[in-house]
This record gives structure tokens, C-alpha cells and sequence, in this order.
């Protein structure tokens, strides 16, 4: 299939690498113009440069930091400005915390906590008024993606701030569909749940036991025996973001290997 999010706008956070660079490429070569953003303006706008050689004017970069209000209301602006409206938010911004909870300090929990759950808020806070008015007037869905995490379902005994995070991601989701739903502005909200994928994250594993041996240990946790590459979850936003998943809503999507199954 090829055209699957045809006319449409996405606004991407954490984009310069990992799953949001996946979602980014994915969605632009399947027809979406794309506002790629991240703290890292110079990864973004490489990312953005990649993607308009292959697709004139299909992206645009700008610097955001998911923390600050005011920063949000200046991406989605941007998107405006440079695409004409938003049909789709992928709230992907995220950082890891593996540590004993007697361990994390308020400033790393509130740290977490900031980047992984309050971006997510006030992303959907500042992109869906302007997310009603595209599909109102170009017909198209709109849709929120909200990474979450398998670790947002299933806890870990050193992961106390991580899990709680994920896991308000989830149910924040949740809501925002039920809210969208109420005012039928339709617009759905759902969530993504990966385990281990092979991105940035995982780099604090890799200098510790090099790249084949981290990857095979995590990969020994997962029904499937290996860990996720970046365009299994890139394909599962796309699904997301397409008119095709237009009767799902507040739901949750595991990309785990079927970890969850056990």
C-alpha cells in the first residue's frame, strides 16, 4: 500500500532519532507532511533535510523542548504556519530511568516525569484545537499517538519512575479519546506499547556489554527471542495515524514480541 496518510499533517516530537526519525521517514513516504521536533535542532533539521531530498517540502524542523509550554504552542504554530493545519500528533519525546526506588533522587522523578508524561499533556492540549479545525475543513481523521511503553503494563523492580510514567501515558490516552469522542471533533487517541527496540536507548546496555551481547540478553526476555527494530513500531504509528484505524480509539497497542503474554 502506498499513500496511506495522503494529505495529511504530523506533527513528531523527539524526531532527530530512534522511533520518532522511524515515524518521520514512515509518514512522509507515505504521502503526510511532517514538523519534525526535538531539543536536538540540528539532528531534527538532518532528519528534515533526508526526507525533503527524497520528497520536496514534505518536512520541516524546529527546536522544542516538550517541557515548555510555551515551546509547544510555538511547534504547533509552526505546522500551521508551514502546512496549513494538523491532522496528526505523535507524542514520542521520551527519556529512561533504570534505578532502585530508594535510589531516585524528586529531581530525576520529576525529571522523568516532565519529558514522558507532562509533554504528552500539554501536546494534546496544544495541538487539538488546531487538529479540529484541519479535519473539519479537509474531511481527513485525526489522530494522537501517544508512546507509551510495555513497561507502562508491566513493572519492573527498578524502573519505579519509568512505570509510573508509561503507565499515566496509557490512561491519559484514554482520556483524551473519550474527550474528542464526547465532542465528536474526531479526532482518536491511542498508545503505543514497545519493549526493547533497537534505538538510542539501549546505548547505556551496549557500552556495558557491547552491541550483540546487550541485544541477545534482551532479546532472551521476549516470546519472540529478539529485540524490536525501529520501523515495528514506525509501522504501527502508521496504522495509527491512518483514516484506516478510524474506528479505534483509547486503545492500547503492544509492539512486544509477546512479552505482555506471558
Amino acid at each position: 500500500m502506498t499513500g496511506r496518510v495522503e494529505g495529511k499533517i504530523a506533527l513528531i516530537t523527539g524526531g532527530a532519532q530512534g522511533l520518532g526519525e522511524a515515524a518521520a521517514r514512515m509518514l512522509a513516504r507515505e504521502g503526510a507532511k511532517v514538523v519534525i521536533t526535538d531539543v536536538n535542532a540540528k539532528g531534527a533539521a538532518a532528519i528534515a533535510e533526508s526526507i525533503n531530498a527524497q520528497r520536496k517540502g514534505a518536512a520541516i524542523a524546529v527546536a522544542h523542548d516538550v517541557t515548555q509550554e510555551d515551546q509547544w504552542k510555538a511547534a504547533v504554530a509552526e505546522a500551521e504556519k508551514a502546512f496549513g493545519g494538523l491532522h496528526v500528533l505523535v507524542n514520542n519525546a521520551g527519556i529512561g530511568l533504570t534505578k532502585d526506588l530508594l535510589d531516585i533522587s524528586l529531581e530525576e522523578w520529576r525529571k522523568v516525569h516532565a519529558i514522558d508524561l507532562d509533554g504528552v499533556f500539554m501536546g494534546c492540549k496544544a495541538a487539538i484545537p488546531l487538529m479540529a479545525k484541519t479535519v473539519k475543513n479537509t474531511g481527513l481523521g485525526g489522530s494522537i499517538v501517544n508512546i507509551s511503553s510495555i513497561s507502562g503494563i508491566i513493572a519492573g523492580h527498578n524502573m519505579a519512575a519509568y512505570n509510573s510514567a508509561k503507565a499515566a501515558v496509557r490512561h491519559l490516552s484514554k482520556s483524551v479519546a473519550l474527550y474528542c469522542a464526547k465532542r465528536e471533533m474526531n479526532i482518536r487517541s491511542n498508545s503505543v506499547h514497545p519493549v526493547f527496540i533497537a534505538t538510542p536507548i539501549l546505548d547505556g546496555l551496549v557500552q556495558r556489554f557491547g552491541k550483540e551481547e546487550a541485544y541477545a540478553k534482551l532479546g532472551r526476555q521476549v516470546p519472540l527471542g529478539k529485540i524490536g527494530e525501529p520501523d515495528d513500531i514506525a509501522y504501527a504509528i502508521l496504522y495509527l495515524a491512518s483514516d484506516e484505524s478510524k474506528f479505534v480509539t483509547g486503545a492500547e497497542l503492544k509492539v512486544d514480541g509477546g512479552i505482555s503474554a506471558m
